[in-house]
């Protein structure tokens, strides 16, 4: 354990140098920001009668979405794990007394945690002063604030399972792109990141209710806004738990299968 987290410690230090990226993240995020919100209080304008969210929830929804952006999102792909696969310089990973999976977990998790902190806290404090009805909203209570945040955290490390096994199955394809890409794309939609799932159609909705990917950050965000009542919200919790192992418990097993596959050339 001591040489995972050494390992994370490290990896996480190492994302901290990237000042200048996180701020143009900072600058465009809260561009998106407010992109989202004129369109949704256009949309609120001419009809706000019959809405899944009330404006001061989606308006909050919003701005957690763009704030968290770097750590939410399933479509980041970590370029020197995908290098190392496809250059078999695999191989000097494999000599390292860590466990593959749970290296590359740690890796991607470290990463994703500091752009995050780097680029979250701006933006939060940008949206929490910004004049109403225009800014994020605190939530209504301790309870509702301490369910998001244990959802929210449950919420990284499913991401990052998600994100994880991505890599995983690349050790097979050889090529990030094509089904997998796919695959990813369709995890953005099915997480609220392009918009909200309260405002799918039924059919939408009941297919994102059985998929993992609206437990990463849709759940924790309507629970922040208390789109989620308190006895949903953890029931949603005990959901995003068993989602985290047996997405886990999966990439883990096809690491195993596919190192032993795998061909690495000169040896």
């Amino acid at each position: 354990m001591m040489a995972y987290l050494s390992y994370f410690k490290l990896r996480f230090i190492t994302g901290l140098q990237y000042r200048t990226s996180a701020l143009a993240g900072i600058i465009t995020q809260i561009f998106f920001g407010f992109v989202f919100i004129m369109v949704y209080l256009a949309f609120y304008e001419s009809n706000s009668s019959d809405t899944p969210m009330n404006l001061k929830a989606l308006i909050s929804y919003l701005w957690l979405n763009q704030s968290l952006f770097a750590l939410i999102c399933m479509w980041y792909k970590d370029k020197e794990i995908l290098n190392t696969i496809k250059s078999g310089t695999i191989a000097y990973e494999l000599c390292r007394p860590l466990d593959l999976y749970f290296m590359w977990f740690s890796k991607i998790l470290s990463t994703r945690l500091s752009m995050t902190i780097l680029r979250c806290i701006p933006g939060i404090l940008f949206a929490l002063l910004i004049p109403t009805p225009y800014n994020l909203s605190l939530p209504n209570s301790l309870n509702t604030f301490l369910l998001f945040f244990i959802a929210l955290i449950i919420g990284i490390l499913l991401m990052t399972a998600i994100v994880t096994l991505y890599h995983i199955l690349t050790i097979f394809t050889l090529n990030e792109k094509g089904v997998i890409g796919i695959i990813m794309a369709f995890a953005d939609i099915f997480s609220g990141l392009v918009v909200p799932l309260p405002f799918f159609p039924s059919f939408l909705k009941t297919i994102a209710k059985i998929l993992p990917f609206g437990y990463v950050s849709d759940i924790p965000f309507r629970i922040y806004t208390s789109n989620i009542n308190i006895v949903a919200a953890k029931e949603c919790i005990i959901i995003q738990l068993i989602w985290i192992l047996i997405i886990t418990l999966i990439g883990y097993i096809l690491s195993k299968i596919a190192l032993k596959k795998a061909v690495i050339q000169g040896g």
